[in-house]
């Protein structure tokens, strides 16, 4: 009954959040300083980007547009929403459990897990999209690898649904043993279930034991099925990174649908196969030092074209932001260099992007701002403090350094406005962080038991 009540809550908010861009279904957004993220563009000062529907279909300046709703962006600024490449948002409601007395993420995460019920996924996923929304992430690649039963996926898919967020789920497992298997048949009828703004994919895991035959077998069925299906797929290279990476590589596993996660040590020779494969790199650098993977350098990834950066599970990066992890990124790279002119601001902003959205494949729908791509944008206002005393010129290095996610003034989604003058649309805030609390709390109680 409670996960009926939270469904029905999320649909009637669904509701809500439609309502706020129905009433026009032209927005203009004038006057920002746009920053296209399109490569090889300029950016455009002064200028309007017309909304019709779900698609940009003008930039420029003085833009007519009768009957538009009108967005001031004046002094603003103007830019795609970032693309989280790489997530597990299941875990939302784990924060702050882990590296205190309770101990590591991976023990903690995994005894919490199991206790979790779908009204406690809906809860953890629904909340964890709409904080990734809050702060200018209007696409994510959610790794759900909890999912117990049927109605665990069906919470999970309904939750990303429900939240306004652009997503790939990622279908996984009910563990991370991978004794287990995918439920294929379950994973078959979301495929039916999908829309242009939330589809499956398949979470692959590799078996723990590379040796163990008889597992691979379950895993090489998951990843035929994933083919025959045209689904996305990621995969975890972490832990004995090496032997996996390499297991990817003999087993002719890399393709352009399968992005590798973390890969942190990769050697040149696994990254130029996975180059040469046309896959993906999903990086994801606050997690991957938080749980000990070593340093994540973006130069030692330089070699593969299509990658991108990711939050890796809002409890566990600390929250659900997009900046911090650029700026990890930078000050880690110019760190190990003894050079502070890498990397440039610019490459990062693209990689929270344009080449994000590449990797996930969704590079022809997000990631820039252009006419018929989809209107997914985040407008940022420096009226802040923590943004006082820009004097003009590239913005980047401001927004990259400066700009935390309460900057982001307005978020639109496939043309709807799901956050304006720094609120979330049709959120009741203060129900959303009280189911959270509750979940949080009842799932930590159970687990003690």
């Amino acid at each position: 009954m409670m996960y009926l009540k939270r469904l029905l809550l999320g649909s009637t908010l669904l509701c809500s959040l439609s309502g706020v861009a129905a009433t026009h279904d032209t927005l203009l957004i004038r006057n920002g300083y746009i920053l296209t993220m399109k490569a090889g563009e300029a950016d455009l000062q002064d200028a309007d980007l017309l909304i019709r529907g779900n698609q940009i279909v003008q930039i420029g300046q003085d833009l007519a547009a009768p009957g538009a709703q009108v967005i001031n962006a004046k002094g603003k600024m103007v830019l795609p929403g970032f693309v989280d490449a790489h997530s597990h948002l299941s875990v939302t409601t784990m924060r702050g459990q882990f590296r205190n007395q309770q101990g590591k993420f991976f023990p903690v995460s995994n005894r919490l897990a199991q206790v979790m019920q779908p009204d406690d996924i809906y809860t953890a996923m629904y909340s964890g999209a709409l904080e990734l929304l809050q702060g200018g992430i209007t696409t994510s690649g959610d790794f759900f690898d909890n999912i117990q039963g049927p109605a665990w996926g069906d919470a999970g898919f309904n939750a990303l649904k429900q939240s306004g967020i652009r997503a790939i789920m990622y279908y996984g497992g009910p563990d991370k043993t991978t004794k287990q298997p995918i439920d294929l048949r379950h994973l078959a009828t979301l495929t039916t279930q999908a829309n242009d703004r939330v589809q499956p994919g398949l979470a692959w895991r590799l078996p723990r034991d590379l040796s163990d035959q008889s597992n691979w077998a379950l895993r090489k069925q998951e990843y035929q099925f994933a083919g025959a299906h045209q689904l996305p797929l990621q995969v975890h290279v972490s832990g004995d990174a090496d032997a996996m990476f390499n297991a990817l590589i003999s087993g002719n596993y890399l393709n352009p649908s399968v992005t590798v996660v973390h890969a942190t040590n990769a050697t040149p020779q696994q990254l130029a196969a996975l180059e040469k494969a046309g896959g993906s790199l999903a990086l994801t650098p606050l997690s991957e030092q938080r749980v000990g993977y070593g340093l994540t350098r973006l130069d030692h990834f330089s070699a593969v074209t299509r990658q991108g950066l990711g939050i890796d599970g809002n409890s566990l990066a600390g929250s659900a932001d997009m900046f911090a992890s650029m700026r990890l990124l930078a000050l880690t790279l110019s760190g190990a260099t003894t050079d502070e002119t890498r990397p440039q601001p610019r490459q990062l902003l693209e990689l929270a992007t344009r080449r994000s959205a590449q990797a996930l494949g969704l590079g022809a729908i997000t990631g820039t701002l252009e006419n018929g791509k989809r209107a997914d944008v985040q407008i940022i206002n420096p009226q802040a403090l923590n943004m006082s005393g820009f004097a003009g010129g590239d913005p980047a290095a401001f927004i990259v350094y400066s700009a935390r996610p309460e900057n982001v003034e307005t978020v639109i989604v496939d043309g709807k406005i799901v956050k304006h003058h720094g609120e979330m649309q049709g959120i009741d805030m203060a129900e959303v962080l009280s189911q959270a609390q509750q979940s949080a709390a009842g799932m930590r109680q159970r687990a003690a038991d």
